[in-house]
């Protein structure tokens, strides 16, 4: 296991399966040193915890719970990354990260939902989980999704 396996761990978490694509794309690719993932989803066992739109009020995905939903797109992420490198240590540096949430209209707040993944790749890559980001609010994501997470990666020098 990989220290960065070992730091989610620590957290109670740990690197599910790769998601399968819902459409005609890869889950991550390489080009030379970098790892580029397509959107991940929150799916957890297959599944979509919650859908619809962000923001407060009855009938909508509060902030808080896309914020967790956030986290588990970047843990999706972490593991088309593996998928692609094998072992988590090779990563030596998150370079970007791209947040995507579904919101209400009046809903502004898409950046403490992105949160959730920049905060959980901090915690897991250390040093190398500080990124550039951009966090966008959108008016639907692909199977009613909440929240969507790209990210690009770079290997050691040595990859």
């Amino acid at each position: 296991m990989s220290t960065i396996e070992d730091r989610l761990a620590e957290m109670g978490l740990s690197v599910p399966e790769v998601v399968p694509p819902v459409a005609s794309y890869v889950p991550a690719q390489r080009d030379g040193r970098r790892i580029y993932t397509s959107g991940q989803l929150p799916m957890k066992d297959g599944a979509m915890p919650a859908t619809g739109k962000v923001g407060e009020g009855e009938g909508l995905v509060s902030p808080e719970q896309a914020k967790e939903l956030a986290q588990l797109c970047a843990l999706n992420a972490i593991a088309a990354v593996k998928n692609v490198v094998g072992d988590l240590d090779r990563v030596a540096q998150v370079v970007k990260v791209v947040g995507f949430v579904a919101s209400d209209p009046s809903f502004t707040g898409q950046p403490g939902v992105v949160n959730g993944a920049s905060d959980l790749l901090g915690k897991a890559f250390g040093d190398a989980g500080v990124h550039a980001r951009s966090a966008v609010g959108v008016s639907a994501l692909p199977l009613d999704a909440p929240v969507e997470v790209e990210m690009i990666v770079a290997l050691a020098e040595d990859d």
